[in-house]
């Protein structure tokens, strides 16, 4: 008879968790210029949370793109790069009268989870993507539940979680260098027949 319990047993589980501390770390922060009336927001509370923490001004880098659909590239730039510990992803995207929305928030979702898993590096999701203004305005407002301040309080978790991992003894999981794409279809210059 197998007897359940609503708690593990505190002698068998082992807990990890990542500090708060930022002390030593270094960020990469892409920023989307597009609705700056919020990213600008999102990205002075990613930068205060993220000195408060510890972190060095000179320790955080800014790339500002033009929207959040080129953010996952720039992303995926830095994480391979090997100067971060970690990248945060700092964006807003409004629903219109369009599919526009649906597209550039998938996309972007899919972009920015790829660029962390290919570099083994913490690439956290800042991306604001809500139905309406206020809904962005309110989630950058540092007064209320600005996201940006959020991010960068997940990514120095995730760091210090990543470390903690790395400690086990295991090897970290190699990055598999991504081949080049190659053509299809006719060569470039025709045989005379």
């Amino acid at each position: 008879m197998i007897h359940e319990t609503s708690e593990p047993s505190r002698n068998l589980m082992k807990l990890r968790k990542g500090s708060h501390d930022a002390t030593g770390l270094t960020f990469g922060i892409v920023a989307s210029k597009f609705n700056k009336f919020v990213t600008s927001r999102l990205l002075s509370e990613c930068v205060k949370a993220l000195t408060k923490a510890g972190a060095q001004d000179e320790s955080i880098e800014v790339i500002r793109v033009p929207g959040a659909f080129e953010i996952p590239l720039v992303a995926r730039q830095l994480a391979r790069g090997g100067r971060f510990d970690a990248v945060i992803c700092l964006g807003a995207v409004i629903r219109g009268d369009t599919p526009h929305f649906e597209y550039i928030s998938t996309e972007v979702s899919r972009g920015i989870m790829q660029a962390s898993m290919e570099a083994n590096v913490p690439v956290v999701f800042g991306v604001l993507t809500t139905d309406t203004v206020a809904q962005a305005i309110e989630r950058a407002d540092p007064m209320k539940m600005n996201r940006g301040a959020d991010a960068a309080r997940t990514a120095i978790e995730m760091v210090n979680v990543m470390r903690l991992l790395g400690k086990d003894g295991k090897e970290e999981v190699p990055v598999t260098p991504v081949a080049p794409l190659r053509r299809t279809g006719r060569p470039a210059t025709r045989q005379k027949r």
